[in-house]
């Protein structure tokens, strides 16, 4: 597989990685997330992202990487442990920490990111909201200082607010997820532009939209009365060049975005040895044709930005309970 440099951090990183999310006991059992996370170290896949709120992921990784020779780049997250968590605690920061580096088998990971810095409601980070300062950014420099860690970064999801808080110049990678797909690019106006400004490392997380597009719907033309009109006909719109284009949905997918030469890594949700194998033979096909591209802007222009009503994971498959309550 093909490898690029991750912005600033010089880290040379597997242009397809693979995402914790579902190599844990949100997505599979243990053997078969082992074998996946197997699989994917032979087929060339050097990167894994995981995160304390990925159920027993972190554990996941611990058991299997010890078995393993294979250099392998790790990152984790900071939030969302211990509880009750407290983002404004150097204590507690390191104790989540401390128990990552156990589960994970390290004296050290590459990458320690911020998860959801971006989401003030969710994570109380900051002490100073516009600087985004507070002792999590205190903590990761000790942390680097003494090698705990190699690199900082930030896990987020919006498509604004994220990025101010990487023009603050503090951190050399970041995650984003949810903005940068085939029909939603609202990470193309700020998150990516300012992430190229400071070099930064982007890897781009959920390429396939939480399953939205890791297969094709074509029921969405009558049913799925959650979707917008103007959604429903670009997916369609979609299909219909599918089928011109002879390409499963996912391989489409994941080449759109290992096609952008600014993206250094983009993450797998593969469950099973079976779908790494099949991600992996899509990414090496390559980048996709300028034609194609053009074509894919078009449809993707059809929805430019995210209707208002539009759930933030489309329930494809799953049961629809209606918009949140109004805040």
């Amino acid at each position: 597989m093909d490898t690029r440099i991750l912005g600033k951090t010089g880290l040379r990183v597997s242009e397809l990685g693979l995402g914790g999310l579902f190599i844990s006991s949100y997505g599979s059992e243990f053997h078969q997330a082992k074998e996946a996370i197997l699989r994917a170290l032979e087929l060339g896949v050097n990167y894994v992202d995981t995160a304390p709120s990925y159920a027993n992921s972190e554990e996941v990784l611990g058991r299997v990487l010890r078995e393993v020779d294979t250099p392998v780049i790790l990152s984790t997250k900071l939030g969302g442990r211990p509880r009750p968590f407290k983002p404004q605690a150097k204590d507690c920061l390191m104790s989540s920490v401390e128990k990552s580096l156990r589960l994970l088998g390290r004296d050290h990971v590459d990458i320690l990111m911020i998860h959801e810095p971006d989401r003030p409601g969710q994570y109380d980070w900051w002490t100073d909201l516009e600087e985004y300062h507070g002792p999590v950014v205190e903590l990761l420099d000790e942390l680097r200082k003494d090698g705990v860690i190699r690199h900082t970064g930030l896990g987020g999801t919006t498509a604004y607010e994220l990025a101010h808080i990487i023009r603050t110049g503090e951190f050399d990678v970041v995650l984003t997820a949810f903005n940068y797909s085939l029909l939603w690019r609202e990470a193309e106006h700020c998150v990516l532009p300012a992430a190229k400004e400071h070099d930064m490392g982007i890897i781009i997380g959920s390429p396939l939209q939480q399953g939205a597009l890791a297969r094709r719907y074509d029921e969405v033309g009558e049913g799925a009365h959650w979707l917008s009109p103007p959604r429903r006909t670009q997916f369609m719109a979609l299909y219909d060049f599918l089928d011109e284009l002879d390409m499963s949905l996912p391989e489409l997918a994941l080449r759109f975005v290992t096609s952008n030469p600014d993206i250094s890594c983009v993450l797998m949700g593969a469950r099973s040895s079976q779908e790494v194998e099949q991600n992996v033979a899509a990414v090496d096909k390559g980048p996709l044709s300028q034609e194609v591209l053009r074509q894919l802007d078009e449809i993707a222009a059809m929805v430019p930005f995210r209707p208002f009503e539009e759930p933030f994971g489309l329930p494809f498959g799953r049961e629809y309970r209606g918009p949140g309550a109004a805040r």
